[in-house]
C-alpha cells in the first residue's frame, strides 16, 4: 500500500491516520483488508470530510472483533469517544471521534462472508491476497432508493398531521416534520431526478443546485405562519416530483389534506359532518 494509490482529495492528516491503520490491522490475524467508503470513492474529501472505512474481518472472529472493537478503535490513535450505529440501522458500526488532528472515523467492522451485501463498491485499501476483493466479486451493490409509492401513501396523512401541530401551536414538531420530509421525501427524489445517489440532502448544495434553491422555499422559522407557508412548499414540490413516477396518486387524501391545512391556516380547522348511512 502505498499513498500515490489515494485520491488527490486525501488530505494529510487522513493519509497518515489510514496508513498507521493500515499498519495496526496487517498485524491483526482476525483482519482480511480495509476499503474506504463514501467521499473517498469519488474523489471529493476535503478538510470536512470523515473517514468512511470496511474493515472485512475473519468469519470465525467477527464475535471476538465486535466484542473487541472500542479497544480496537482505542489502538488506532487518541480516542475522545465512539458510540455503534443502532440508530441507523448498523450495530456493526462504530462511530468514533479521534484527537490530534480531531477526526471522525465510521468504523464498520464486517464478516468477510457479509462483503457481498453492500450499498456501494469500496475501495480496498489493503487485504490479506485477493481475499476481500474475490469476496465481493460474489454479490453488487444495491443502493437502497425511495419508493415512489410507499411515499405517495403516506404524504398527505404527513401533511395533514403537520397541520394539527401548526394549528396547535406546536411549532417545534412542526419544523421536525419539514425536515423529516426534506431528508426522506424531497431530498432523495430530487436527487435522483438530478442523476445522482439518494442519500438524504447530503451535498445537493453541489449535487444539484437549481433544486437545492427550490428547497429553501421548505424551510421555516419558529413562527406559525412561516410554518404553513413552508408546508405549502413542501407540497408544492413534492407534487412536482411526484411526476417523475408511474403511482396510483391518493387525489382524495391530498384534496382533503390540502382543504384541511387552509382551514386551520384561517383559523376555521372544523368542517362539516357527513353522515354515511
Amino acid at each position: 500500500m502505498t499513498t500515490e494509490s489515494f485520491p488527490k482529495s486525501l488530505q494529510a492528516s487522513h493519509r497518515i491516520f489510514l496508513e498507521n491503520l493500515i499498519r495496526v490491522f496487517r498485524e491483526d490475524p482476525r483482519m482480511v483488508g480495509v476499503a474506504a467508503a463514501g467521499s473517498y470513492l469519488t474523489d471529493t474529501m476535503d478538510a470536512f470530510s470523515d473517514l468512511d472505512l470496511v474493515i472485512a474481518v475473519e468469519p470465525g472472529h467477527h464475535a471476538e472483533v465486535m466484542a473487541d472493537r472500542r479497544e480496537i478503535a482505542a489502538s488506532l490513535g487518541s480516542l475522545l469517544a465512539a458510540f455503534t450505529g443502532e440508530h441507523v440501522g448498523e450495530p456493526r458500526l462504530l462511530i468514533c471521534l479521534y484527537e490530534q488532528p480531531l477526526l471522525h472515523l465510521d468504523l464498520k467492522l464486517i464478516s468477510l462472508e457479509d462483503s457481498a451485501d453492500r450499498v456501494e463498491d469500496p475501495a480496498v485499501l489493503w487485504q490479506r491476497g485477493e481475499r476481500f476483493s474475490d469476496a465481493m466479486e460474489v454479490g453488487e451493490a444495491v443502493y437502497p432508493e425511495p419508493d415512489p409509492q410507499w411515499i405517495e401513501d403516506r404524504f398527505w396523512i404527513w401533511v395533514h398531521y403537520a397541520a394539527t401541530k401548526i394549528g396547535r401551536g406546536e411549532l417545534f414538531e412542526a419544523l421536525d416534520f419539514l425536515s423529516f420530509v426534506r431528508g426522506t421525501v424531497l431530498g432523495p427524489l430530487g436527487l435522483i431526478r438530478a442523476g445522482s445517489r439518494p442519500a438524504g440532502v447530503r451535498r445537493i448544495e453541489t449535487v444539484a443546485p437549481a433544486f437545492a434553491e427550490q428547497l429553501k422555499a421548505t424551510v421555516a422559522g419558529h413562527d406559525s405562519a412561516d410554518c404553513f407557508r413552508a408546508l405549502r412548499a413542501c407540497a408544492d414540490l413534492y407534487r412536482s416530483l411526484r411526476s417523475d413516477s408511474e403511482i396510483e396518486t391518493g387525489d382524495r387524501a391530498e384534496k382533503a389534506a390540502m382543504d384541511y391545512l387552509q382551514r386551520v391556516e384561517s383559523g376555521r380547522p372544523e368542517s362539516k359532518i357527513k353522515i354515511f348511512q
